[in-house]
């Protein structure tokens, strides 16, 4: 099967970027991109048809959970996954009725990754 699923990575954390950059290539996951900011992940959203986008709550211009509508807008077939350190029974409640699919725990293991993108196309080979 042809892995054709495109990802963006929305965390003002370099280092959290290329972690889960380096997961999801290791899961052959080949389309990914990176944005740091609210504005420059809406402005990837825009530009370009993705998938699945792991949203950092916490980012420096903004509320990750205050752009999901937005995102959802913009491509009705996107799957918002949220991802905090701050994992409160409020905040996983409040992203998925704001209309985020999934939420990730910060530190998150590759194997949590791997079972996330398994919810969203279970025909995945997932190495």
């Amino acid at each position: 099967m042809d892995q054709q699923i495109s990802i963006l990575i929305v965390d003002d954390v370099g280092t959290v970027r290329s972690f889960l950059h380096q997961t999801l290539m290791h899961l052959g996951i080949e389309h990914v991109k990176e944005a740091s900011t609210v504005r420059q992940c809406i402005n990837a959203c825009e530009e370009q048809h993705f998938d699945i986008v792991f949203l950092d709550i916490e980012l420096p211009d903004g509320d990750g959970k205050e752009i999901i509508a937005q995102l959802n807008d913009i491509n009705p077939d996107l799957n918002v996954v949220m991802v905090s350190a701050h994992s409160t029974v409020e905040n996983v409640k409040d992203a998925i009725e704001l209309g985020a699919k999934g939420f990730v725990v910060k530190p998150f293991s590759p194997k949590k990754i791997a079972a996330m993108l398994k919810k969203f196309y279970p025909e995945l080979e997932i190495s």
